[in-house]
């Protein structure tokens, strides 16, 4: 009988990019770096590697766009210049340095974990950076590669977007695998020159040329290897996310002032601003968008309806006066840093004339 060859087992490992160039991640490596050094934006974080400077303008740009970001960012550092003076900062200070900026966790992170780095210094692996409040994956691996160049790929917004269309996948990028994927492509790319350069060429390529809308693929350094653009995919790509539904609040304000001093609760049950002072009122959950409303705030998942109503001193929110805090109507601002509570004040202080 004629002996037979065992048939070799095909391979389950999922194919990070696409097989039809030999050295993709080494091409496109050198082809992003050429155009990120002709065409990179001067950016005031881009003009030194001082670990602290970039992981400061990496925090604030999470959620906030580039030009929104430059003045926080300058009066930022002109308010801490080195991490020991965030380090000694009051939180109230810091939090006021970051009004406006929205997700307030992250100044708080900022200095807890500035607190630990004035002591320790900045580490320069991924790794270590990982252990600190508020160094997730990206933060820590843009700061270690950034600043120490060490060759790890980032994994943001942008850089998910023209990997996903550079590669042609249809990666269900929130999903750990997927992500693991393109995490795994991005420290390939890292691996080829000054990964510094890389990283910020990747998310200067998705913020001024593979954008969500009308990329402009004619000004690509992928334009010839991008498989989205071969085969028509850019604006299918990359997948959106699925969408969490909102959650509709009613929130009943009760505006009660002494004087020129306004009453905040200290501490309170709202599912938001949970360690901020905040005015009393009652929270009714809804089922869909009220249709009459004095402002709306958004944070987060909650759909923030209000309704202002002037209240007396003896009103049931404010039954309990060791919990009230009385704040002079012009410090709030400076006291409580959260545009939510501005837009309240200001709104009663418009209805009250």
């Amino acid at each position: 009988m004629a002996k037979t060859t065992p048939r070799k087992r095909s391979s389950t490992k999922t194919p990070v990019f696409p097989s039809k160039a030999k050295n993709l991640d080494r091409q496109l490596s050198s082809q992003l770096r050429s155009w990120y050094l002709q065409n990179k934006r001067e950016l005031p974080w881009r003009q030194s590697r001082d670990p602290y400077r970039i992981w400061i303008s990496e925090v604030m740009l999470q959620q906030t766009t580039t030009q929104a970001v430059i003045p926080y960012y300058q009066r930022f550092l002109q308010r801490f210049p080195t991490v020991k003076s965030l380090a000694d900062a009051s939180e109230k200070d810091v939090l006021a340095q970051w009004a406006g900026l929205g997700y307030y966790s992250r100044a708080r992170n900022l200095h807890k974990a500035a607190k630990i780095l004035a002591t320790t210094g900045f580490p320069k692996t991924a790794e270590e950076l990982l252990e600190l409040p508020g160094f997730g994956p990206y933060t820590s691996r843009a700061v270690s590669s950034l600043a120490f160049g060490e060759n790890v790929g980032v994994l943001d917004g942008n850089v998910i977007r023209i990997l996903s269309r550079v590669l042609g996948k249809k990666y269900e990028w929130w999903q750990n695998k997927d992500r693991a994927h393109l995490q795994t492509f991005a420290d390939e790319l890292a691996q080829h020159g000054d990964s510094s350069e890389i990283n910020q060429g990747m998310m200067e390529l998705g913020a001024t040329i593979c954008t969500p809308q009308s990329p402009s693929c004619f000004l690509c350094p992928w334009n010839k290897n991008c498989e989205a653009r071969a085969r028509g995919l850019q604006t299918e790509l990359p997948l959106r996310k699925p969408k969490t539904a909102s959650i509709y609040l009613m929130w009943s304000v009760e505006w009660t002032m002494k004087g020129q001093k306004v009453a905040f609760l200290k501490t309170h049950d709202a599912p938001f601003l949970k360690k901020s002072p905040l005015l009393p009122g009652s929270f009714q959950r809804l089922n869909q968008r009220p249709e009459k409303f004095d402002l709306k705030h958004t944070i987060t998942k909650y759909e923030i309806f209000m309704q202002i109503k002037k209240s007396p001193l003896k009103s049931t929110g404010l039954s309990q006066p060791k919990n009230l805090l009385w704040l002079d109507v012009s410090k709030i601002t400076e006291e409580i840093p959260y545009s939510l509570i501005h837009k309240v004040v200001q709104r009663a202080l418009d209805q009250k004339s």
